[in-house]
């Protein structure tokens, strides 16, 4: 019986209810697709536009029921997707789609010794 218990995770709020689904999403949103993941993934989806939505309202935040409407759009937009065979372009991060197609440098400003204005970027 506890390990039944322990077996679902109970969010407190629609913010850790989000960001379990987000989390869930990534992990499958490249996955080799199956009837069982679809209806996972539509289960998912229902979820976000019943439960988390009604609880969204209650709650009344505005910022957090347009990050419902925008995560609820990107996961409904999977199934087309996927179903064509193709890979999801991105995931999500922060409730939006991140196709992560900017370029990242790390780059650090570093004086070389002396009191001179030449710089060197040390990658």
């Amino acid at each position: 019986m506890s390990e039944e218990k322990h077996r679902y995770v109970k969010p407190q709020n629609v913010h850790e209810a989000m960001v379990l689904i987000q989390r869930l999403f990534n992990e499958y949103r490249n996955a080799p697709l199956t009837q069982e993941l679809l209806s996972y993934h539509l289960n998912l989806v229902k979820r976000l536009q019943t439960d988390i939505l009604q609880a969204a309202k209650d709650e009344g935040d505005m910022h957090q029921l347009a990050d419902l409407q925008s995560m609820t759009a990107i996961m409904q937009s999977w199934s087309p997707i996927r179903l064509a065979n193709r890979p999801f372009p991105g995931k999500i991060r922060h409730f939006k789609l991140d196709t992560g197609s900017t370029q990242h440098f790390k780059r650090r400003v570093h004086k070389m010794s002396g009191n001179h204005n030449h710089r060197a970027s040390r990658h």
